[in-house]
Formats: structure tokens, sequence, C-alpha cells
């Protein structure tokens, strides 16, 4: 891989307000607000709301992607934040969304990528 380095957080929250999860012009601003202030370079972002409820938003950033899927019936909803290169920590940004949802319980996980992932293996 080089000198590639990467970190993906894939995160679970819950305890979250069906109407927040559910509300998919804000969840739309608060991803690409939140991703902004931890030094993301959004490119685009696009939403899709589901009948009877549930929103996905999908983030393409320079650094590489980051996306949210509810389920306002189950209070919960499923996070992915991968970046390439050191600027940013996909983890605070998880952190940072689970607070701005609402959610009670976040369980998180990194994984590093790329260089980083190959010096862990040694």
């Amino acid at each position: 891989m080089g000198d590639f380095v990467g970190a993906h957080c894939l995160a679970e929250f819950a305890g979250a307000p069906a109407h927040m999860l559910d509300d998919e012009i804000r969840l739309r601003e608060m991803m690409e607000r939140i991703l902004r202030e931890f030094g993301a370079t959004v490119c685009d972002v696009t939403s899709k709301s589901f009948v009877p409820q549930g929103v996905t938003v999908l983030a393409l950033l320079s650094e590489s992607h980051a996306s949210i899927h509810t389920y306002p019936e189950r209070q919960a909803a499923f996070v992915d934040v991968f970046t390439c290169g050191g600027t940013i920590d996909p983890e605070a940004v998880c952190r940072a969304m689970a607070a701005a949802v609402g959610a009670n319980i976040a369980r998180i996980t990194t994984i590093a990528r790329g260089a980083a992932h190959e010096n862990a293996d040694r």
C-alpha cells in the first residue's frame, strides 16, 4: 500500500429520537456541517427518505466518504466514515454525529487502513 494511510469508523447509534432519525433535511445538514467542522472536503451530499420511514444520507468527500442509515422505528442508526490521510479523525466525526442525533448509546469501531494497518500487522 506504500504510504497510504486511512481510518474507517463504523458506528451503531441507539436511543435517538425517532423524529430526528426520520428528518432527511436535518440529517443532511447535520452531516455536512459536522464533516466540514472536522476538516473534511465535502464534494457532494445525496439522500433518500424511505416509506414508511428511514433515511440514508451519503457524503462524497475528497478524503473518501461518510454515510448514515436510519431506522426510526428502532431509534437506531448505522454510520460509516472512511477518511484517507491523517487530517480528519473519523471517530470524532462519529461521536459528534451521535450527539447531534441525540443517541444515548454509540458503539464505535475504528479500523486502520493502508500503511497504518500493515504496520499494526507486523
